[in-house]
């Protein structure tokens, strides 16, 4: 005991600082220790969204640092420190603080947007309202995480008085240099612009079957600058946000995911109309991918030598529909193939006996 008495009263300043500083990292993490059973035990992943589990997995590693932080701040007053070291250790803590709460702030709002898909689910096969709130919601997130990082960028800055120098000096040319940035960032702006535009007036949406450059996708992410386009090989489109306000491209669900689907089949004149009528419609019925509400066959061109038979079919997406399609096209050439393989196109020479 006496050993520790003298140690608290003789210890060099620089070693009785870093006992301090150890003590506040020490009791932080002890403290989450503490914490860690209830957490694990509230937390545990059941499959089913939870709102304390998400703010957990968001808020884990910041609160890590926030707390040795806390504490450091709370034994500062016990530190033997120089009144020009005294300013520095303020000055460091105040920046880790504003970093600390703007990370923390940051990590809220990724909560918020997990509650926000939690409740409107995408994946459901009636997804239209879902797919405007994520976009919404994805758009005003960045946008948000921006001007958090902005402020706090700002706020650090003017905690250094050579920086408020340099920010004074700035604004007295502010009218020269506005002029010179609003030039520069004119590109940048319309695009956030756009992106606004995007967000809440939704000509395209996230999840939104797209045929853009004569490429079929569905959009995956939509950024404050760009939007990436999964093409169904897997391949990526990467667009200017800015390309969905000036350029017209096809969205074939901006109302609903429902579809049309084609077949086109080029027979000779003597195929029986009403007989690929009733072979679409037996081949059709009862199966998994047709929702059942539009099954029709017309003739639409006749050519010197073919005549254009076109099947239309209904389906619930285009996914779904590019199958149907396919599964139709094969069965109807195997069916004309097999029962009326005279009915197929074909090139007929004539010889004539003189």
């Amino acid at each position: 005991m006496e050993n520790l008495q003298l140690f608290l009263v003789d210890a060099p300043a620089w070693l009785w600082n870093l006992v301090l500083f150890g003590l506040a990292v020490a009791v932080g993490l002890l403290f989450k220790l503490i914490m860690i059973p209830v957490i694990r035990w509230k937390a545990v992943d059941d499959g089913r969204y939870s709102l304390f589990r998400s703010a957990v997995r968001h808020l884990n590693k910041v609160i890590n640092v926030f707390l040795p932080i806390l504490f450091l701040n709370a034994l500062k007053p016990f530190m033997r420190l120089s009144p020009r070291w005294a300013g520095v250790v303020d000055q460091v803590i105040e920046i880790l603080f504003m970093v600390c709460f703007a990370i923390i702030v940051i990590r809220i709002i990724r909560i918020a947007e997990d509650n926000v898909n939690h409740r409107f689910d995408y994946h459901a096969a009636d997804n239209l309202k879902a797919r405007k709130i994520r976009t919404q919601t994805q758009f005003i997130r960045k946008l948000l995480v921006v001007l958090v990082v902005v402020v706090t960028l700002a706020t650090v800055l003017l905690t250094f008085e050579s920086m408020q120098k340099i920010g004074a000096g700035l604004l007295t040319g502010v009218g020269l240099g506005g002029i010179i940035i609003g030039f520069a960032a004119q590109k940048s702006l319309g695009n956030l612009l756009a992106g606004f535009q995007i967000a809440f007036t939704q000509p395209i949406r996230i999840d939104d079957v797209l045929v853009v450059e004569g490429e079929w996708g569905k959009i995956e992410e939509i950024t404050l600058t760009y939007v990436v386009l999964n093409i169904w090989d897997k391949r990526r489109l990467i667009l200017p946000i800015q390309y969905f306000i000036e350029r017209p491209f096809q969205n074939w669900t901006r109302t609903s995911a429902e579809i049309l689907g084609t077949v086109f089949i080029h027979t000779d004149f003597t195929v029986s109309v009403d007989v690929v009528r009733d072979e679409l419609t037996r081949l059709l019925t009862g199966h998994e991918l047709w929702d059942g509400q539009v099954n029709v066959v017309h003739v639409t061109d006749v050519k010197e030598q073919t005549m254009e038979i076109r099947a239309l079919m209904s389906c619930r997406n285009s996914g779904e529909a590019w199958e149907l399609r396919c599964y139709v096209r094969e069965k109807l050439i195997a069916f004309l193939q097999e029962r009326y393989p005279q009915s197929l196109s074909r090139t007929r020479v004539e010889l004539v006996e003189h």
